[in-house]
């Protein structure tokens, strides 16, 4: 076993980027957008000239759209998220190997 200084490590899990938060006025924006572009659907169907059951079955319909994006951009994120875990630790383990290693070891 090699008894020198240990090798550098290249990538140090401390190096790992931390999980960046939104700022209050990118999330003021987005609820911002949502609330004017549901307001503005609400009133464009509320004035659309059709029947009742037509104008019922629009929003019905937006209202499920809405939901269906909502779950897709959470399915998204975790299924990222869920990528960027196995990859943290396939880098430890690199990591791990690469201190361990010793080039001058005799085979």
């Amino acid at each position: 076993m090699w008894r020198g200084p240990r090798p550098p490590i290249l990538w140090d899990m401390s190096d790992t980027p931390v999980k960046q938060q939104s700022t209050a006025a990118f999330y003021g924006q987005a609820v911002a957008s949502f609330a004017v572009a549901m307001a503005a659907t609400a009133i464009g169907i509320f004035r659309l000239d059709a029947n009742a059951w037509v104008r019922g079955f629009l929003a019905i319909a937006v209202l499920y759209l809405v939901t269906s994006a909502f779950t897709l951009a959470k399915v998204i994120r975790d299924r990222q998220e869920a990528g960027q875990i196995v990859s943290r630790v396939d880098q430890a383990r690199l990591e791990k190997l690469l201190a361990e290693h010793d080039p001058f070891e005799k085979l």
